[in-house]
């Protein structure tokens, strides 16, 4: 008897010592870069991580360094903005904007991002649907459009449970590529090498390098992040809002950390299982057949496990991202299921017609890709200002060095898109 009370009050003190810690409070805030990570980890990263990694080796690590640095900056600063203004950035951009005419423009171009970035997503689920079960691609471009019935279910579910969900599919996706490491053996030389030296030898790296950049940095993600924050922090008062901002910047750290680890994973993977092996890799389904016969059917199955989950979670975060542009832009509420079937309609009608003439679906990977980073600027120019905006910010205004390294990723960025656009047209 004696014991159990010890043990009652021992666990008790435990309990009450936890909930007061820093990572209990971190744990209780965690979700809306839970939610955006997934965005880091599309089926667009795969397509142009294993292109990357099977046709320049260890070459273009760097890119998914830097890649990541601006995407976990610029992250911090969409959720600090929905932190600070309680709105989300489309409603912010409708202010700012005020007429129809500016408006519109602005919404069918951020729209035109969200079907880039379905796209992406549809593809690696019909992908992971015809490798992992043997499903032909014409009808597993059919049945991958009907993940919609997937995603409205969990949306009808509370939140917090998606969130939770979405906890599993970025282990599923880490664990996954930990498990690849593991087999592959890569080099560690080369990768420390290649991670800290950029090179750029020729056109095709300069294309595949924007397209990890237009895959990392998502212009769905800054938007429906401000919405995602702004959720989290709406009614709280100003002191609980800093604390709220804390554990968004810690979130974001870690949780990005996590995805620019993927990333790095999924091109360390393909430059050591098909670079010497087979440089010609030119599809997923190329990556799936060779790394099968040199490293087994479990390195396959977990490939495309991974696809799979990639595949089906980030349809749900560009589903949010969709209704929250739709909303905020327009001002008026949207039908989720619509959404959801009106963007899968306009992707899955000429992706299937691409398919059934022998388009290969990597390539329209890439290229999606590097629409999405053409049309970066989209979110983060008005981003960037907003967050500098003491009028709007009020305490929560960036700091000067803050802003600093804010404008040098967006130079950065905008040089790289300028530069391909200089070289191809």
């Amino acid at each position: 008897m004696v014991n159990r009370v010890i043990g009652t009050g021992i666990l008790g003190r435990l309990r009450a010592a936890y909930s007061r810690s820093g990572l209990a409070q971190l744990f209780s805030y965690m979700g809306p870069a839970v939610m955006v990570s997934i965005a880091y980890m599309d089926p667009g990263n795969y397509g142009t991580d294993i292109q990357g990694g099977s046709s320049y080796n260890y070459d273009l690590l760097w890119v998914v360094w830097l890649a990541s640095a601006m995407a976990m900056a610029l992250q911090y600063l969409s959720g600090k903005v929905g932190i600070a203004t309680g709105r989300s950035l489309p409603e912010l951009m409708r202010e700012k904007l005020c007429r129809k005419a500016f408006i519109i423009p602005y919404w069918l171009a951020a729209e035109a991002a969200t079907a880039a970035t379905d796209l992406a997503e549809y593809l690696g689920t019909v992908i992971a649907l015809n490798l992992l079960f043997g499903v032909p691609m014409f009808y597993a471009s059919i049945f991958g459009a009907a993940d919609v019935l997937v995603i409205m279910t969990l949306a009808t579910r509370k939140f917090r449970m998606v969130e939770r969900m979405f906890m599993l599919f970025v282990s599923i996706i880490g664990v996954g590529y930990l498990y690849e490491i593991f087999l592959t053996k890569p080099d560690i030389g080369s990768m420390a090498y290649h991670s800290v030296v950029p090179s750029l030898a020729g056109h095709g790296e300069l294309l595949i390098a924007v397209g990890v950049i237009g895959a990392t940095v998502m212009p769905h993600a800054l938007f429906v992040h401000t919405t995602f924050s702004a959720r989290k922090a709406s009614n709280l008062p100003a002191a609980q809002r800093q604390k709220a901002r804390r554990m968004h910047l810690y979130e974001c750290i870690l949780l990005l950390t996590v995805a620019g680890l993927v990333n790095a994973a999924i091109m360390v993977t393909a430059a050591a299982a098909f670079h010497h092996a087979n440089a010609g890799i030119s599809s997923i389904s190329d990556a799936y057949k060779t790394l099968v016969p040199l490293f087994g059917m479990g390195a396959g199955v977990v490939f495309l496990l991974t696809l799979l989950s990639s595949g089906i979670s980030s349809s749900a975060v560009g589903t949010m991202a969709g209704q929250s542009i739709y909303e905020g832009l327009l001002g008026r509420k949207a039908n989720p299921w619509l959404r959801r079937v009106i963007t899968r309609f306009v992707n899955v009608i000429p992706t299937t017609i691409a398919i059934i003439i022998g388009i290969d679906p990597l390539h329209i990977l890439v290229y999606s890709q590097i629409v999405l980073s053409l049309l970066i600027p989209l979110p983060m120019i008005p981003l960037v200002l907003f967050a500098r905006d003491r009028k709007l910010m009020g305490d929560f205004v960036n700091r000067r060095s803050t802003t600093a390294l804010s404008f040098l990723f967006v130079g950065i960025i905008l040089a790289f898109n300028a530069y391909l656009i200089a070289t191809n047209f």
